[in-house]
């Protein structure tokens, strides 16, 4: 009789257990509950440990030291306040630090999606940059990042664990030190004072996440950051563009790049299904729009296709009555990428333009080109997910 083969069966791994880091009060009440806190202590649990997460920044439970020790360790058997697994750290020429950041992996995902996160540092101000998907669906043709196909959404906590994070790193919590490297930091009290959802990813795609992650980012108890200072920039889901200056009510940024619907369908294919008519008008009619509260439109300088005299004079009739600033971003080149950056003597006569017509019009000095950290640089390695593991993720979800 011949024996039966041997099946060799993989072990499970198991289970992480879920972080607290990036809760809103809301899912941090809910996890206290299931930690055994009575009701009637539920606000002041939130409380408490809301504090020491998001204005102290601790990373163990047993420096929560008006939390009694009877729910400490209950806590510790259950959560943890851990931060993504930082792959890599690269640190620019000019200060600019990129992480490439690996996620739990979530449902069935075949593997741990990884996201990347940049921080700009000047001398009066730090800015982070942050992801709010796995990739992009978007394809904007001059953009790295748009070449990774989308995985996933992000989720609150992990919109806000990047905040988290980098101010560990930079040392931003009170009484923290700095990394220590002799690299630029800011002169002001605050290391991260603004956020730009930037990073991968089209965040009006992933609305709800990405406004709960605010609300924490902007609470006035927690990371108390301005709304003044968090800018989402889309490439115009434009349905959702007054929705969220309803209910988020930041600045708002616009990633244009071109005056015309032919040469933005090429460069931001979304355009085909929003053209720039659709667009605009959104943007004139964004809630709470002045000349204190200006939408940036961004514009990426690429020789040959958008950066003639004609098109600013274009771009400017096309902006006229919004209070806006304008940026003009020298193209940051990507491997195997067809377009080329346009000439600093084209560059500065498109300012020109722009300048005499009244508006604010910065060039955007490249900051982290070296480390690929510039915009539209940003593209980590995680794979597309197939259809069937997608709706298997939706299931489990």
């Amino acid at each position: 009789m011949t024996a039966a083969p041997l099946v060799k069966i993989a072990a499970e791994e198991p289970a992480a257990k879920p972080s607290l880091a990036g809760l809103t009060r809301d899912r941090l009440k809910l996890a206290l509950a299931a930690a055994g806190v009575p009701e009637k202590q539920l606000r002041m649990r939130v409380g408490q440990l809301w504090s020491w997460i998001y204005v102290r920044g601790v990373t163990r439970f047993e420096d929560m030291t008006d939390v009694s020790k009877d729910l400490r360790r209950r806590l510790e058997e259950l959560y943890v306040l851990d931060r993504p697994e930082i792959v890599s750290e690269q640190i620019s020429v000019d200060g600019t630090r990129k992480w490439l950041l690996r996620l739990p992996k979530r449902g069935h995902e075949a593997r741990a999606p990884e996201i990347e996160t940049v921080y700009i540092p000047e001398s009066d101000r730090g800015t982070l940059c942050i992801s709010s998907q796995v990739g992009c669906t978007l394809n904007c043709s001059f953009c790295h990042t748009g070449t990774q196909k989308l995985v996933r959404n992000l989720e609150t906590e992990e919109i806000v664990a990047q905040i988290m994070l980098a101010r560990d790193r930079i040392g931003d919590w009170p009484g923290a030190k700095g990394p220590g490297d002799g690299r630029l930091l800011p002169q002001s009290e605050r290391k991260i004072t603004n956020v730009v959802l930037m990073g991968m990813g089209e965040p009006l795609y992933n609305f709800d996440n990405v406004k709960a992650a605010m609300d924490i980012a902007s609470d006035g108890e927690g990371l108390s950051l301005s709304k003044r200072r968090i800018t989402l920039s889309t490439s115009g889901v434009v349905p959702e563009i007054p929705r969220w200056g309803e209910e988020a009510d930041t600045m708002l940024a616009i990633s244009l790049h071109a005056t015309n619907d032919a040469l933005r369908d090429e460069l931001v294919p979304l355009n085909r299904k929003y053209p720039i008519a659709e667009l605009i008008e959104a943007c004139r009619n964004y809630p709470g729009l002045s000349n204190a509260r200006r939408i940036t439109f961004e514009y990426v300088m690429l020789k040959g296709v958008n950066d003639s005299l004609a098109e600013a004079r274009a771009l400017v009739r096309l902006l006229a009555g919004i209070p806006a600033k304008i940026n003009l971003i020298p193209f940051n080149p990507w491997p195997n990428t067809r377009y080329e950056c346009s000439d600093w003597e084209t560059i500065e006569r498109f300012a020109d333009v722009v300048n005499r017509a009244g508006y604010a019009s910065p060039v955007r000095t490249p900051r982290g080109r070296d480390i690929l950290a510039a915009c539209g640089q940003l593209r980590s390695e995680s794979l597309k997910l197939s259809a069937s593991e997608r709706n298997a993720a939706s299931q489990g979800a």
